[in-house]
């Protein structure tokens, strides 16, 4: 392969939680040389170990990783930050003449590699302030009317019951001057972060009964690893701050037990069953959300 084909092309694995995405991708970044890229939305925080199943010191010394503890537990990450970082990470590589392999199973950050993510419609403090305020004083149905008045071809397939997502639409309709339809049109008309990129992409796949149990085996292994431990000394560190991280699974159920919200019997059960539900909304999102050309690799038990 000429050097040019190598730096100008995206090898992005993923695969449902608990897979084995990262003993997969460490054995095929050390084989050809490649560096890896992290696309897990919890691996960018310092302190968040045990309950991300972080790759170790000693795995990322074998392979080169990019986007792992670069912020504290309590500065969240959008995908806007995220991009950025990814396209300044990806195009080191490359200038490395490396290739460049991008590993992880959260799949808004997955989209970025394969189109849009966000558009330019700048929003204001003062006027996120204003619209939150009439949402708390007047409530959901007052903000889907003024929706309706500034699109009157319709809503779409906006969400109308989900406060956040027309909130959002909102702030945009009104920041912009523009109908959700044209935002829409002018949002899918726009390049991708990476669209001069060559993406392959690569989703792992279990047996379903074999995922299952490593599940459950993981999650015990959490808890004995000190998973309880790692959440008391994160909510220290401001963990509350960052919401998308203290609800995310095996930690929000950990504090809530440590609140004595769950029972102490249940904690186990319940973060294998969360995990399991996640499991399930991971693979239609990978079905219907990300490229149908995609090699997939089935992975013997182990």
């Amino acid at each position: 392969m000429a050097s040019g084909e190598i730096h100008r092309s995206l090898h992005v694995v993923t695969g449902c939680s608990g897979v084995g995405k990262t003993d997969w991708a460490l054995r095929w970044a050390a084989e050809h040389g490649a560096e890896i890229v992290s696309c897990d939305s919890l691996l960018f925080y310092r302190g968040m170990d045990i309950g991300t199943a972080k790759p170790s010191a000693e795995e990322r010394a074998r392979v080169p990783h990019h986007l792992i503890d670069i912020r504290g537990v309590a500065e969240p990450v959008d995908i806007t930050q995220y991009v950025a970082l990814a396209r300044a990470a990806v195009e080191g590589i490359a200038a490395r003449e490396r290739p460049v392999m991008v590993v992880g199973g959260s799949g808004f950050y997955l989209k970025a590699f394969f189109g849009p993510v966000a558009d330019d419609v700048a929003v204001s403090p003062e006027l996120r302030g204003k619209v939150a305020a009439r949402l708390a004083a007047e409530g959901l149905p007052a903000l889907v009317e003024e929706l309706r008045r500034l699109n009157p071809e319709g809503l779409g397939p906006l969400d109308t019951a989900n406060p956040r997502r027309v909130t959002r639409a909102l702030e945009r309709c009104l920041a912009s001057g523009e109908t959700l339809g044209r935002l829409a049109a002018s949002f899918a008309a726009q390049p991708g972060p990476f669209s001069g990129w060559n993406v392959e992409l690569t989703e792992l796949v279990r047996d379903p009964a074999e995922l299952e149990s490593r599940i459950a085996g993981r999650t015990r292994d959490m808890l004995a690893r000190g998973l309880m431990r790692e959440v008391e000394g994160l909510l220290a560190e401001g963990l509350r701050a960052n919401p998308s991280a203290s609800r995310a699974i095996g930690y929000r159920e950990v504090i809530e037990f440590l609140g004595d919200g769950l029972p102490g019997d249940r904690l186990e059960s319940e973060i294998v069953k969360n995990t399991r539900a996640l499991v399930k909304k991971q693979r239609t999102w990978f079905r219907t959300q990300l490229p149908a050309a995609r090699t997939v690799v089935r992975l013997n038990p182990g």
